[in-house]
């Protein structure tokens, strides 16, 4: 199936994979001016730019190109190190960028550090003197793999203030460059004593600390008022941007950029007064010979059109986008983030920014918060094509093809290492523009998106904001912090039963995406989010189809239509393994001058799912014909074959993947959290996201007594906790845990909070709050709540399992993994599918709760007939 208009010709209609091959095809036959122009990084900016005699740089051939019709130019293969961004404009269009045949050419913004001493044998601490030029960098990767800055837990214990924090001693003012330190709160579930930090579990801002005064800690403004002092509506429910609460938590999750934590490996420090960038190796690096790049440039390539004058017909092509960094987390404004990695900035961001009619002399429109640069990034450009490119090492978002970019194609890459959001196309700032300057008729297809969010883990793999006939479709999405596609922006307002911002998006498909392994860290999002109003009714609203989603970490949904989603069909999609399939929200319908007696409509139709809900038309909301499946494989073979990367772009991605990316030891796992039992303690993770291209075989855990315990990643990803006996009773023990694949083992994690191997009381669980059951066929989606619990929830022994009894019979299936894990805390229902049933018998159905003193009594269900799906 084709999803492509005929905007892009014969390069669209007839994909070849030799570079120079297509662009002959689309300009060899074309009358007018031409120049072909070869660079090599061995060439000469004084050379003509032929293949005999290339020029050196990019602006270089750039210029030569200017003056004519139609323009080519060649990379040879080699690194092309930029001093400033490339930039093109107006007069550049026309113009290709291929890499030539067999050749993988790299644009890159970095700068190589060489001459590294050891100079602490006993920590296997290494320094050298920074690049000359270089002020900051928040990256650095070691042989193609990125260095984490360093990280650790606070030494001291903190009391927040109107201007940060009071310490409990004063520890923390004797290091070293305190203002290049941050304080770093990740959201998330919250399980057993890991709180949820953050400003939402679908967020992990940051702050940069100002100075230290003995135990007074002064946090860096603007940021700190803006990720603390959100301005509250009158009535004092809500925040006012409505998305997410007014403050970060009372204590960061960590510390991260400091001199004194330095010492395990594969961090390093850059001491900027100093010119000075220390590193601890992993094992198996060799610093006398590793090829060491810290990035300078914060933009690789800008395509910079105006709405007047925009930019047409540019393509890059088999090109290696590279080695960039974004220090604007480092400023004042910090990563005050809201969502998406969309932040609050600004001295007045807290109070004002994009909060409209909602405050006194609110910024309009409503929810236009500042968006996260592009490594790469296309202003107003009309046929614009990124093809079979890989988009690696980058420190802000990877590609930003920003408001206005119309009729453009990114098809065939890659986007993998990534510091924030992968792709991001339109933007949040202009709902109403005219449709003929709208973000309009791109496509994004048969692209890799892997391990994007890296260093943001709110950062999403494709973000759409307000936009037109877009078609997102065979793209693959895998090991991913948090969310896999966002679509949509400011629907917000229905909570306080007003209208969402109004906006001209309309007819865009999200098909036949392969989404897995995601949600690794944050929470509450989806494998596909759509936010807001998608099109003036159903028949130009937003299509999800054939999509294939699973294996969902953190608490959220499979398709989630979050606040005022309306004009959306959902059909013939499979969700598996995820907490919740669908939202399934009956959002009332404010749009237009509704006051809410009416809803926005939805179509759940046709989709293969674990939640099984019975098929209704209500509230205009339409369920019907869907599904329940125990396993992918009860779900129709032809959309599961046919979602992700179409057979001809499988090989070639791959391809592209492993010619820049190196294998490597997998990065630590993160949030781990314990509780303390009598000689023993229960220890939960979030898994690697990146994995080190190469899959992470099991997971070690060491206790501050240096004790060690291993589980396969199979049964962990099973239960998603381990049970770590031989502790002492009494004693207090921290854990931390390491990732193992086939390249090695990875640093240690964070350790967990300090738990006491102390008794508890051993009582077995209350019964489910609630239980229910959908039925299908042979199988049966079982829904249950948490138990609900009289007295303080931290003295009750946690649930990790939950049994489903079926009479007749008596057969039990027992329910684990991270949605039972998850569900530790508040009111929060999930499911899970028993299956086995026979047609036309009926059966009853109990659920009950399992903790370490037992199983507890059962949540009844009554009675249901096994037949035919509603």
């Amino acid at each position: 199936m084709s999803y492509r208009k005929t905007a892009f010709g014969s390069v669209c209609s007839k994909r070849i994979f030799s570079n120079v091959f297509v662009l002959t095809l689309v300009l060899g036959s074309t009358a007018g001016s031409w120049a072909q122009i070869y660079v090599s990084p061995k060439g000469n900016d004084k050379a003509p730019g032929t293949k005999e005699r290339p020029v050196q740089t990019l602006a270089r051939a750039r210029d030569l190109t200017r003056a004519q019709e139609k323009k080519e130019v060649l990379l040879a293969a080699g690194v092309y190190r930029l001093r400033e961004p490339l930039l093109l404009s107006q007069q550049d269009s026309g113009l290709k960028v291929a890499a030539a045949e067999a050749t993988h050419p790299v644009i890159s913004g970095a700068v190589q550090v060489t001459g590294w001493t050891q100079i602490d044998a006993s920590r296997n601490l290494w320094k050298a003197a920074a690049p000359s030029g270089l002020t900051n960098s928040r990256q650095l990767y070691v042989n193609g793999v990125r260095a984490s800055r360093t990280r650790g837990r606070l030494p001291v214990s903190l009391q927040m203030t109107a201007t940060g924090y009071t310490a409990s001693d004063a520890t923390m003012s004797h290091w070293k460059n305190v203002s290049d330190m941050e304080f770093v709160y990740t959201g998330g579930n919250a399980v057993w004593n890991e709180p949820s930090e953050g400003l939402g579990s679908w967020t992990e801002p940051r702050c940069p600390l100002a100075a230290i005064d003995g135990t007074k800690i002064v946090m860096l403004q603007p940021c700190w008022d803006n990720s603390t002092q959100r301005v509250m509506l009158p009535s004092g429910a809500r925040t006012a941007n409505l998305v997410g609460p007014k403050s970060v938590g009372k204590e960061p999750t960590y510390v991260e950029n400091a001199f004194e934590l330095l010492g395990t490996p594969g961090e390093w420090y850059f001491d900027r007064p100093a010119g000075t960038i220390y590193y601890v190796p992993r094992a198996g690096e060799d610093m006398h010979h590793a090829d060491v790049e810290v990035p300078v440039l914060e933009s690789l390539v800008k395509v910079a059109g105006t709405a007047t004058e925009p930019v047409h017909d540019i393509s890059f092509s088999g090109i290696g986008f590279a080695y960039a960094t974004w220090l604007g987390p480092s400023g004042s404004n910090g990563f005050s983030e809201i969502q998406a990695n969309y932040q609050v900035t600004g001295k007045d961001g807290y109070s004002k920014q994009a909060l409209c009619t909602l405050v006194p002399d609110g910024e309009c429109p409503y929810g236009d918060w500042t968006k996260t640069p592009g490594n790469v990034s296309v202003d107003f450009g009309k046929n614009i094509q990124f093809l079979n490119d890989v988009f690696v090492n980058l420190g802000a978002a990877g590609l930003d093809l920003a408001s206005g970019t119309q009729n453009s194609m990114v098809e065939g890459c890659v986007f993998t290492d990534i510091s924030g959001n992968g792709l991001q196309l339109g933007g949040v700032a202009a709902p109403l523009a005219p449709v003929a300057d709208f973000t309009s008729g791109n496509h994004i297809e048969n692209n890799l998106f892997r391990n994007v969010g890296a260093e943001y883990r709110g950062g999403i793999a494709i973000v759409v904001g307000y936009a037109r006939d877009t078609v997102i479709a065979h793209n693959q999405l895998d090991h991913l912090p948090y969310a896999g596609i966002s679509i949509g922006w400011g629907g917000w307002p229905d909570k306080i039963k007003l209208p969402g911002q109004a906006n001209h998006s309309a007819n865009n498909l999200i098909a036949n995406n392969s989404i897995h392994d995601f949600m690794l860290v944050l929470s509450d999002g989806g494998g596909i989010y759509t936010q807001g109003r998608t099109g003036k009714d159903l028949t130009d609203g937003e299509k999800v189809t054939g999509n294939v989603i699973y294996n969902q970490y953190s608490s959220g949904h499979g398709i989630y239509t979050d606040n005022g989603s309306a004009m959306i069909t959902i059909t013939g999609n499979v969700v598996f393994h995820t907490n919740h399939d669908n939202i399934n929200s009956r959002h009332r319908d404010y749009y237009d001058g509704q006051t809410g007696e009416n809803f926005d409509p939805l179509i759940y139709a046709d989709n293969w799912w674990q939640q099984g809900d019975v098929d209704s038309e209500k509230e205009q909301v339409r369920v019907s014909g869907n599904r329940i499946i125990h396993a992918l494989s009860d779900a129709p073979q032809d959309i599961l074959d046919n979602a992700g990367l179409q057979p001809k772009f499988r090989e070639a991605v791959q391809r592209s993947f492993t010619a820049f990316v190196n294998t490597s030891s997998p990065e630590p796992p993160s949030r781990v959290a314990a509780f303390g039992m009598d000689g023993s303690a229960y220890v939960t993770w979030s898994p690697s996201v990146f994995d080190g291209a190469t899959p992470v075989l099991s997971y070690t855990v060491t206790a501050s007594n240096g004790r060690t315990a291993s589980i396969e990643t199979s049964k962990f990803m099973e239960q998603a906790y381990m049970k770590f006996d031989g502790l002492t009773r009494g004693q207090s023990y921290t854990f931390k845990v390491s990732a193992v694949n086939a390249k090695g083992v990875s640093a240690p994690s964070l350790p967990s909070r300090s738990v006491v191997a102390d008794a508890h009381k051993m009582t077995v669980p209350q019964p489910p709050a609630e239980a229910s059951a959908f039925v299908d066929h042979d199988k049966a989606s079982i829904h249950f709540q948490t138990p609900l619990y009289d007295g303080p929830k931290q003295d009750e022994l946690p649930v990790t399992a939950y049994a489903v009894t079926i009479q007749p019979g008596g057969r039990k299936v027992y329910l684990t993994g991270r949605n039972v894990i998850a569900l530790q805390e508040g009111k929060h229902v999930t499911f899970g599918v028993v299956d086995g049933l026979k047609p036309g018998e009926s059966y009853q159905f109990s659920v009950s709760a399992i903790n370490a003193a037992g199983e507890g009594e059962p949540k009844t269900v009554a009675g249901i007939p096994i037949a035919q799906h509603p």
